[in-house]
């Protein structure tokens, strides 16, 4: 059976109005993602797997469920990259340059609480401080000792908003850094 034979992988709907991902733009990344993954054509990256974003719609798919999925796609499009990079550049020049990610992030995440990251400005929504540097320090713990902490839970850090936060994108950029050495080291 070819990618373009391939039975679609479907989820479970949202009923009432609960809003889910867009069947459709769901779809169409899975097609393109299965083919990038069986044939290499038009290549997607794990980072791109991880920053997928899909439209909210009425009787869409459960997030839950693709978020999930999308989770095993990425741990797959890692594990590929990881192959290739240590095939190409070998096992010392990877695990240098996960060392170099570590490090550069657990210096972000060592600040002192409340300037971890900038703030928006005062009128400007941004994630919450305190849940922010609450997740920092647990992070930075995973980096500096191995605490526990799995890349699922990294995936599902959701933070409430508030005036003044801490700025979306840097927070989101951290965070995007941290998953990519847990599934580098995985």
């Amino acid at each position: 059976m070819t990618t373009s034979e391939s039975p679609p992988i479907t989820f479970a709907e949202t009923r009432g109005a609960v809003k889910g991902y867009d069947k459709r733009a769901v779809d169409a990344f899975l097609v393109r993602a299965r083919e990038a993954f069986e044939t290499g054509a038009e290549p997607i990256t794990a980072a791109e797997v991880r920053q997928a974003a899909f439209p909210l719609v009425r009787r869409g798919y459960v997030i839950a469920a693709v978020d999930a999925a999308l989770g095993r796609i990425e741990d797959a499009f890692a594990a590929r990259e990881r192959e290739a990079a240590v095939s190409s550049e070998g096992a010392h020049a990877w695990v240098g340059q996960t060392r170099e990610t570590a490090q550069v992030v657990l210096d972000r995440l060592s600040r002192p609480k409340g300037r971890r990251f900038t703030r928006v400005g005062p009128l400007r929504y941004g994630y919450r401080i305190d849940e922010v540097d609450l997740v920092a320090d647990k992070l930075a713990k995973y980096l500096e000792t191995g605490d526990s902490v799995t890349v699922e839970q990294v995936r599902a850090v959701a933070f409430r908003m508030q005036r003044g936060g801490y700025r979306e994108v840097q927070v989101d950029a951290v965070l995007d850094a941290v998953i990519e050495v847990m599934l580098a080291v995985a």
